[in-house]
């Protein structure tokens, strides 16, 4: 495995824990605050973070290709955060984390005519194994109760995938700075949030010990230092590898939801959690004899 492939795979080993625990503080943030409160101060500590590490590596804080990158910030920041923030209001931390990652498998079918990605045989292997596992995940769901919050999970998935596809685009036809992308991206995506939420009728927060910690954990490694490493593990590896790699994101998140909120997991489950971790396996193997993209 190439250096800036196996990079790209540390980077993606670091994620997975940041963003699967992010999911359990993210409910227990929710339980202090309104959902687009939570959104906007975790968008505002994230970005201010990525600007200030620009300032220390003596960066520009000039943004470059500003309409795309309002476009990647409406879609990866606006929407996504709101998506998931309901969902995980509506229903178990777990099990939302799981509905959400569909979207790898919207990511590999939108990258085949949008990138010219072909998945490869052990790559469609990988991805059946994949939807194997969610299915049995999510078998025990009850999609009758919240049923807009988990379509909303899904809606999630759906706009992140997009908006992977149109980072790699953008990033392709023009030379921004990964550092600088991310933050003005995060910047402009959290304009709309920020208005929802001074202007929201039942707009509250209490500034509890826990809700603190909680909000400055989901605002800076979950936030700031995660939407970096996504964006740098899709410049390294192709859109359909990273998006089967993040896999195992939801895994962890049921398993910090099992451990710290209780919600644990049937037999089916774990059966479903066997099946992503073989895919992920083999998702690793094309990338053996790849270069990076």
């Amino acid at each position: 495995m190439k250096s800036p492939v196996r990079t790209a795979y540390a980077a993606l080993i670091v994620l997975t824990v940041v963003w699967g625990y992010n999911w359990v503080v993210i409910k227990i943030a929710t339980e202090g605050a309104d959902a687009f409160s939570v959104s906007a101060i975790r968008l505002v500590l994230g970005a201010g973070a990525l600007f200030i590490a620009i300032l220390t590596t003596r960066g520009s804080l000039r943004p470059v290709a500003v309409g795309p990158t309002i476009v990647l910030g409406l879609l990866q920041t606006t929407l996504f955060t709101i998506f998931q923030t309901f969902a995980v209001i509506s229903g178990g931390a777990g099990k939302t984390a799981m509905l959400a990652y569909t979207m790898p498998f919207w990511l590999v079918l939108l990258a085949w005519p949008f990138l010219h990605e072909r998945v490869s045989r052990v790559g469609w292997i990988a991805l059946a194994l994949a939807a194997i596992g969610i299915a049995c995940i999510l078998t025990p769901l009850d999609l009758s109760t919240g049923l807009i919050g988990k379509m909303l999970a899904v809606v999630g998935a759906i706009s992140w995938a997009v908006s992977a596809i149109y980072a790699k685009r953008l990033r392709a036809r023009h030379d921004v700075p990964l550092l600088s992308l991310t933050a003005w991206q995060m910047t402009f995506g959290m304009i709309p949030l920020a208005l929802i939420a001074l202007v929201l009728p039942q707009h509250h927060v209490e500034l509890s010990p826990g809700f603190i910690v909680s909000i400055l954990y989901i605002g800076l490694p979950g936030t700031g230092l995660a939407w970096l490493l996504w964006l740098f593990i899709l410049h390294r590896l192709s859109a359909g590898t990273a998006g089967i790699a993040s896999l195992l994101t939801p895994v962890m998140g049921v398993a910090f939801a099992w451990l710290q909120l209780g919600e644990r997991p049937g037999t089916l489950e774990l059966v479903g959690i066997v099946c992503i971790v073989g895919a992920l396996i083999l998702n690793t193997l094309p990338a053996r004899t790849q270069t990076a993209s």
